[in-house]
C-alpha cells in the first residue's frame, strides 16, 4: 500500500506499524514540531463489516475520550481528522516497550517493581474515571514502560464517556482473561469493569502467569464462576502473601464486592506494601539489552516504532531461513520503491511463509494498490522473460487491471459457517472485534478448511501467535 505523503497537516516520513484495523505512521508537526504518531483506520475494512458505523464511532471516541485527558500516565491525543480516505488520530510519540513484552521475556518484577508498576496505572485510572471515562481494555499490550521507569497507559480505543442519557450496549469488547464478568453476564457497566482488569495485571505480576487460562469457552466460564488460586500459592517463591487479599478484592465477581474506586485500590495495594513508593520501576528490571522491539535511545536515521500505538505489541521479526540473504536483500529494494522503509519488514514475513522466489513476490505484490506497482515489482523481481502468468503466482489479474482474488487451496474438509464462526471467536482473543472482518472476506475465497486457517493466521504479525492460533482453531474440529 502506498504511503500517503502527508494526513492533514502532518507529512508522513514512515510506517512504524501495521494492525488488523489500519495502519501507523510517524509524521511531524509543523506547528509544534515534533514528531507524532498517527493511527489510521482501514476504511476497506470499516466498509466490510457489517457493524461498520458501530467501528467508525469507537475510532472516533478514541480522540474524544482520551483527547479530554491530561495526565503523565496517559498517552496524549492531539488531534482526530479525515483527510480523503482516511480517518486518523494524531498522538503522542512515546517509545518504550509494552508490559507484555516484559512478561513474554518472562521479567522478574520484584516487589518494588510491583507496587510501582500498579500505584502508577491506578493513578492514571483515577484520574481517567474522575472525569467520567473509563479505560475497558486494560492489558499489558496497552501498558507501557519507558526507559525512565515511568509507565504509560495507551489505547483508549473502546473507551466509554459516562452519559446519563446515551443507553449503554453490552457488546463485548476487550480481551478476554482481563474481562469482568458483566461483560459476560449482560451486568451494568462501569468504572469498576476497570477495576478488576487491573486485579488481572496485578495477579499476573505476582504469580507470573494470568489467573484464567485456556481456551476462550474456558476462559469466559472461570471470569464469570471461578476463584483462581491466590498468587502466592501458585508461585511460592514470590511469597507475598499480603497482597492475596487485595487481589481477591479486585477480581471480585460482583462490582460492589470490588474496591469501588481506583485510588481506594491503590491504598490498599501501598498499605500492604508498607514501605516507601517508588515513583519508577527499577533501573535494572527496564529492558534495554539485547534486539529490543522498539529501542529506547532514538535513532535519527531508523527511528523506532513507538509502543505506544502497536496493539497488539509486535516484535521485531527474525531473519527468515533458508533463504539467500542477497536475494532477499535485491527483493527489498524493489519493494522499497514503492512502499519505502516498511518494505524491510513486509520481506521478511512474507519469506517465513513463502520459500520460493515466485510466491514470495506474487504475496508481497498483493501488498501493492497499483496495478502498475504491481508489474513493475514483478518484472523487477523475477524478469521480463520469467514472470509467471497470474494464475502461476496465485494473485489474480495482477499484469493489469483489476485483480481477482484466487481461490484458497482445496483439499481436506470443506469450510463450513461452524469452522468460521469458531475461527473467528478465537482470532477476537488476539485482534478484538475487527476478527470478525478478517475472517469474513477469508471465507469469501472458498477452500479447505486448512487454506481458511492459514489464510486468517497471516493477519497475526507474531510467528508463534499464528501458531498458537491455528492449535485453538484447530481444536475440537
Amino acid at each position: 500500500m502506498a504511503i500517503p505523503e502527508r494526513l492533514g497537516k502532518y507529512p508522513i516520513t514512515e510506517v512504524i506499524g501495521r494492525g488488523a484495523m489500519g495502519i501507523v505512521y510517524r509524521g511531524y508537526d509543523p506547528v509544534i514540531k515534533r514528531p507524532v504518531a498517527i493511527k489510521t483506520i482501514h476504511k476497506e475494512l470499516i466498509e466490510d463489516d457489517d457493524k461498520a458505523q458501530s467501528l467508525s464511532e469507537r475510532f472516533r471516541r478514541e480522540a474524544q475520550a482520551a483527547g479530554t485527558l491530561s495526565h503523565p500516565g496517559i498517552v496524549s491525543v492531539y488531534e482526530y481528522g479525515e483527510d480523503g480516505p482516511w480517518a486518523y488520530i494524531a498522538m503522542e510519540y512515546v517509545q518504550g516497550h509494552s508490559l507484555r513484552e516484559y512478561l513474554d521475556r518472562r521479567t522478574d518484577f520484584d516487589e518494588r517493581d510491583v507496587a510501582s508498576t500498579m500505584a502508577q496505572l491506578l493513578d492514571a485510572l483515577e484520574y481517567a474515571h474522575s472525569h467520567e471515562i473509563w479505560h475497558r481494555d486494560i492489558k499489558p499490550a496497552n501498558i507501557l514502560v519507558m526507559g525512565n521507569g515511568r509507565i504509560k497507559l495507551t489505547d483508549f480505543g473502546i473507551a466509554r464517556i459516562e452519559s446519563a442519557d446515551r443507553t449503554r450496549t453490552n457488546i463485548i469488547m476487550g480481551t478476554p482473561g482481563y474481562i469482568a464478568p458483566e461483560f459476560y453476564l449482560g451486568g451494568v457497566l462501569d468504572h469498576r469493569v476497570d477495576i478488576f482488569s487491573a486485579g488481572v495485571l496485578l495477579y499476573h505480576l505476582l504469580a507470573r502467569q494470568p489467573p484464567f487460562r485456556g481456551r476462550l469457552e474456558a476462559v469466559m466460564h472461570d471470569v464469570c464462576y471461578h476463584d483462581p488460586e491466590p498468587p502466592s500459592a501458585v508461585d511460592p517463591q514470590h511469597r507475598w502473601p499480603q497482597f492475596d487479599a487485595v487481589v481477591a478484592r479486585a477480581l471480585a465477581k460482583a462490582p460492589a464486592e470490588r474496591f469501588q474506586s481506583a485510588a481506594a485500590f491503590r491504598c490498599a495495594l501501598l498499605a500492604q506494601y508498607g514501605r516507601p513508593l517508588a515513583d519508577t520501576i527499577s533501573e535494572s528490571t527496564i529492558i534495554s539489552s539485547g534486539p529490543p522491539a522498539r529501542p529506547l535511545v532514538p535513532d535519527t536515521a531508523h527511528p523506532p516504532a513507538p509502543a505506544s500505538v502497536l496493539s497488539p505489541a509486535q516484535p521485531s521479526t527474525p531473519p527468515p531461513t533458508g533463504w539467500s540473504p542477497p536475494v532477499l536483500k535485491d527483493v527489498e529494494l524493489a519493494l522499497a520503491r514503492h512502499v519505502g522503509p516498511v518494505a524491510r519488514v513486509l520481506v521478511r514475513r512474507a519469506a517465513q511463509q513463502h520459500k520460493s522466489l515466485g510466491p514470495l513476490a506474487a504475496a508481497l505484490a498483493e501488498t501493492l494498490d497499483k496495478p502498475a506497482d504491481r508489474e513493475v515489482f514483478l518484472r523487477t523481481v523475477l524478469g521480463r522473460a520469467t514472470v509467471p502468468a497470474p494464475a502461476t503466482l496465485g494473485v489474480g489479474a495482477t499484469m493489469g487491471g483489476t485483480p481477482t482474488p484466487t481461490p484458497l487451496a482445496t483439499g481436506g474438509p470443506a469450510l463450513t459457517p461452524a469452522d468460521v464462526e469458531h475461527a473467528t471467536r478465537v482470532l477476537t482473543t488476539y485482534i478484538g472485534p475487527i476478527a470478525r472482518v478478517v475472517t469474513k472476506r477469508a471465507a469469501a475465497r472458498g477452500g479447505s478448511r486448512r487454506a481458511f486457517l492459514d489464510e486468517v493466521a497471516r493477519s497475526l504479525d507474531d510467528e508463534a501467535q499464528r501458531q498458537r492460533f491455528l492449535r485453538e482453531a484447530a481444536a475440537g474440529h
